[in-house]
């Protein structure tokens, strides 16, 4: 059922409404088949970025849509409740091209940003590397410069759009002073010495390829440095900040639909002469279920706020993405029970949302981290 939304203005409720048209049409009749055989709908991406998508957080200077983010994250839920690879697929693209947005020269805006917020370009955020997931500051793939080039040698890990991106915002070491000694650079799919790995054989999300990235002494002009050098470590953390919060609304797109799938089957579906949704053990669960799901967009939609208004948000990013992907996770899980032997089969869509519910606990700083993010935060107020 369609979620009722508080939404700032007029224009933005016109925006969510179209959004949930394209969703419903082009996005929820193809999903089941395509995470079936593994298929990455890459012109739809190109459908949400001419449609205005993909440039909804960004200013109008710079050709985007100027929403406030809290606008944006509930489109990303929209997309998410029908596709969550297409959610999943905007909310990596938006942080592959935030660094650019945030401390690009005019000129390399100018240059690279229309087509990447217009869909014709697909992004890729290269930080994690097989020994330094959680840790990023470890991380050991390296840029030297070499006259007016760099040149990049190393891996990158569970690279979401592996292969498929046009792009790459990858985060390298140019000197051993720790997180000051990590720069950032725009890479282009075509670069000399640029290779993947094979796609990963995952649980869920088989619709979006996750590989190793690879690169061989990868020359690049130094006009693809993004910011100062030594300025990436900053850079990659604030860009996590939005992600994080982009991954709690994809999480709390993907928990309404499990709910709603539920609630619709809990209605149909009768045991000792009436719906089971009228038994109260099962309708408890249901309310905890429904409970979870609004806890989880009351909580991305507070840190969204406070990022809307200028304010730190990174406690509340952490938070909002504990919360909404824990909950998405429980969700998934209670909708297979609901649902009893049906849910466990694909004969039902809940059996993929469990599947795909389980990596959001893990990707963009598993939940461990972010309840280390949280404690620290904690330590450090007064």
């Amino acid at each position: 059922m369609p979620v009722e939304r508080l939404l700032p203005t007029p224009e933005s409720r016109d925006l969510i409404a179209l959004v949930r048209d394209i969703a419903d049409a082009e996005l929820a009749p193809r999903a089941d088949a395509a995470e079936s055989s593994g298929e990455y709908p890459r012109e739809l991406l190109r459908l949400l970025g001419r449609s205005g998508v993909l440039g909804l957080p960004y200013d109008e200077d710079f050709g985007g849509g100027g929403q406030p983010f809290q606008v944006y994250l509930q489109v990303i839920e929209e997309l998410a409740a029908r596709w969550a690879t297409v959610g999943l697929s905007v909310s990596v693209h938006t942080l592959s091209c935030w660094p650019l947005v945030a401390v690009g020269t005019d000129e390399q805006r100018k240059r690279w940003l229309p087509d990447m917020i217009g869909g014709e370009l697909l992004g890729a955020y290269c930080l994690s590397e097989p020994h330094a997931g959680s840790d990023a500051a470890a991380l050991s793939t390296r840029a030297v410069r070499v006259g007016d080039d760099y040149v990049l040698k190393g891996t990158k890990a569970w690279i979401t759009h592996g292969g498929l991106a046009d792009f790459y915002t990858v985060f390298a070491r140019t000197s051993d002073d720790g997180p000051r000694g990590i720069s950032c650079f725009l890479v282009p799919a075509d670069a000399a010495g640029l290779s993947f790995g094979t796609p990963e054989k995952k649980m869920g999300f088989t619709g979006s390829p996750t590989t190793l990235v690879h690169f061989d002494d990868v020359r690049l002009p130094a006009e693809r440095r993004i910011g100062d050098e030594g300025a990436g470590f900053g850079l990659a953390l604030q860009a996590l900040d939005s992600g994080r919060l982009g991954v709690a609304a994809g999480a709390t797109g993907l928990a309404q639909s499990a709910l709603d799938v539920a609630v619709a089957y809990a209605k149909q579906r009768e045991q000792f002469g009436q719906p089971i949704i009228t038994h109260q053990g099962l309708g408890f669960l249901l309310a905890d279920m429904a409970a979870a799901v609004e806890a989880s967009r009351a909580t991305y939609l507070v840190a969204a706020q406070r990022r809307d208004l200028g304010m730190s948000y990174r406690h509340q990013a952490s938070v909002a993405k504990l919360i909404a992907t824990d909950a998405a996770m429980k969700v998934t899980t209670d909708a297979v029970q609901v649902l009893g032997g049906s849910g466990y089969t694909r004969d039902y869509p809940v059996e993929r949302y469990f599947r795909e519910a389980k990596v959001m606990q893990i990707f963009e700083g598993t939940n461990q981290i972010q309840r280390l993010v949280i404690a620290r935060s904690l330590e450090r107020s007064e």
